[in-house]
């Protein structure tokens, strides 16, 4: 039998290793992983995006802004007013001047409101800004 040892060879040294406690705890870890990787994605709302093949990565922001089917308006995932955004954006800006804004919409909100969203991005000084898009599948 393989990696058994007879009594007679009580002295000897063994010299295989046991990966059964190595499987055991790699396997646990990545249960661990599994269950919490839900949990450490960043909470948004639920919005279906335009789609655009030219899309490109924004980049990390401090300041994320989104339009639900309805036309709400989210900061940072939780609803907001206008004057919740303005009052964000003007601490912000004293931490980091160039901030950027990375606004997204469902398309089906009026193009209309996204514009008003702009102009109160711009208005409050955020001369940066990125509009979410979804890429189509190849």
């Amino acid at each position: 039998m393989a990696g058994y040892k007879a009594s007679s060879d009580e002295g000897a040294i063994l010299s295989e290793i046991n990966v059964t406690p190595l499987v055991d705890v790699t396997l646990v870890l990545l249960i661990i992983f599994m269950v919490t990787a839900s949990l450490i994605v960043n909470p948004a709302i639920k919005v279906d995006l335009p789609k655009a093949t030219t899309g490109e990565d924004a980049g990390q922001t401090a300041l994320t802004l989104g339009l639900d089917r309805t036309g709400k308006l989210y900061l940072n995932a939780q609803p907001a007013t206008p004057d919740d955004v303005k009052t964000f954006i003007k601490g912000a800006l004293e931490k980091k001047p160039d901030l950027q804004a990375v606004l997204g919409a469902d398309h089906t909100v009026p193009h209309g409101r996204v514009v008003e969203i702009i102009d109160l991005l711009r208005t409050a000084g955020v001369r940066r800004f990125a509009i979410t898009v979804d890429q189509p599948r190849k």
